[in-house]
This record gives C-alpha cells, sequence and structure tokens, in this order.
C-alpha cells in the first residue's frame, strides 16, 4: 500500500509575517484524512501578543483586535499544536505541509519562545513530512508558473475555498500530495521513510538553483546568500538572530 492510500495529517499555520525567526502563530489548523477515515481537524486562534501588521491580517483575516477578543494565549496554543502534532508522528502518520520549513520552523521557534519541548526534540527522527512544493518541483520542474498552494489546486484540478485560511490550507495540502502520488508514479511507489529522505536532498538541489537564479538576476543578487536549503525545517542553532 502507497503511503498516499493512508491516513495523511496536513499542518498549516498563518502567521504575524514571514519571518520564522521573530513571528507569531495567529491561527492554526491540524487536520487527518484519508485512510479510510472521515476527515477530522482541530483548528486553534492564538493572541500572538504582538501586534499583527496589517499586510497579514490583509492575507488570514485576523486583525489585532479580533486576535485579542477571541483569540487564546499563544502558549496554550503552541503547546496543543505541538501535542498533536506528536500524536499524529507516533501513529506513524506523515505531516503534509506545504512549504515546511515555514511552518515548522515558526513552531519551533514558538515552543522554544514559550519553555515548551519542540516537536523535533519529541519525535526526534521518527518525523516524517510530506512537501508538496518539494515534490512538485522535483516531478516536473520545466512547468512554467507560479507553485504556490492555489496554483498546484488548480493544476491538479482541485477545489480550494478560503485560501489562507489555516484549515483550507491543511487540508488543501493533503489533496494536492494524494494528487501527486497519483499522477506520479515515482512517488507513490517511494517508501515513506525513503520519500522524506529524498525529499531533503530535492530541497538542497532547489534552493541552490534559486540561489544561482537570484545571483543573475539584476536587482536581486544580494538576495542569493539568504536562500536556506534546510528542510524540513531551520535548525535552531542555525539561526541567525538571538
Amino acid at each position: 500500500m502507497s503511503w498516499h492510500t493512508g491516513r495523511l495529517i496536513g499542518f498549516d499555520l498563518e502567521s504575524t509575517g514571514l519571518a520564522v525567526e521573530t513571528d507569531r502563530i495567529v491561527t492554526a489548523c491540524v487536520v487527518g484524512c484519508g485512510g479510510g477515515e472521515p476527515v477530522a481537524s482541530t483548528t486553534w486562534l492564538a493572541d500572538p501578543g504582538i501586534e499583527i501588521p496589517e499586510q497579514a491580517s490583509a492575507v488570514h483575516g485576523i486583525s489585532t483586535e479580533k486576535a485579542r477578543a477571541d483569540g487564546r494565549p499563544a502558549a496554550e496554543v503552541v503547546e496543543e499544536i505541538v501535542h498533536a502534532l506528536v500524536e499524529s508522528v507516533t501513529d506513524g502518520a506523515p505531516v503534509v505541509i506545504m512549504n515546511a520549513p515555514y511552518d515548522l520552523t515558526i513552531l519551533d521557534r514558538e515552543a522554544r519562545r514559550y519553555g515548551i519541548t519542540p516537536l523535533t526534540d519529541l519525535v526526534g527522527d521518527e518525523l516524517r513530512v510530506i512537501d508538496p512544493r518539494v515534490m512538485d518541483k522535483a516531478v516536473d520542474p520545466y512547468r512554467r508558473g507560479r507553485r504556490t498552494l492555489t496554483d498546484l489546486c488548480a493544476y491538479y484540478g482541485l477545489r480550494l475555498d478560503a485560501a489562507h485560511t489555516a484549515d483550507a490550507d491543511a487540508l488543501a495540502a493533503c489533496r494536492v500530495a494524494w494528487a501527486l502520488a497519483e499522477r506520479w508514479p515515482q512517488l507513490r511507489g517511494t517508501a515513506l521513510d525513503e520519500l522524506h529522505a529524498v525529499q531533503q536532498q530535492w530541497a538542497v538541489q532547489q534552493a541552490a538553483s534559486y540561489a544561482a537564479y537570484l545571483a543573475r538576476t539584476p536587482g536581486r543578487e544580494h538576495e542569493a546568500p539568504s536562500v536556506r536549503p534546510d528542510w524540513p525545517l531551520v535548525p535552531h542553532q542555525a539561526r541567525g538572530t538571538a
């Protein structure tokens, strides 16, 4: 049986911004789907403890005022997210995350910020991640166009309602992962352990290719050194800020 026909656990979060070392979780979702069982999801709304920039609110729809009024303390939310993912990993399910280094690194830094044992410290080498962004680039590298979650859903003929909400995006990532495996035999024919390992290799290659592109693009040369090859998250010891 291929990994994609079993239970998949989707994870997505929306945050105060794109700086994984310093930005905070606003909303998150962990959803289980497939494997012959009903879809089951848990969502969270956190008060991140800082102002939510207007640019971020415009993306996910949560204002500072709403987060403060309706959100739960960030430390509680982070601990529950980590616990939910630990349960999934312990059950042997892969965690599907579109652009995994973004979500997992923010979650890791949030856990450390609040004195919570991070996910990777709890599950170690048991974590198996499926990243549709990395896989799609690897199996179809010359296809033109953007490869956001919205783009991948459109390309693979999948429905995505309420994009940029954590629950919709987490479920959509699982659907894209399933569609990728259905279309590409080399993905569905690869054992989960091996697929996790090869995605690390693909991520390194893709980062190098993107950095080279930036280095030769006038006006963007300065961006090349900031491209990181880390996958599925940026290790804590590699942080550039305190």
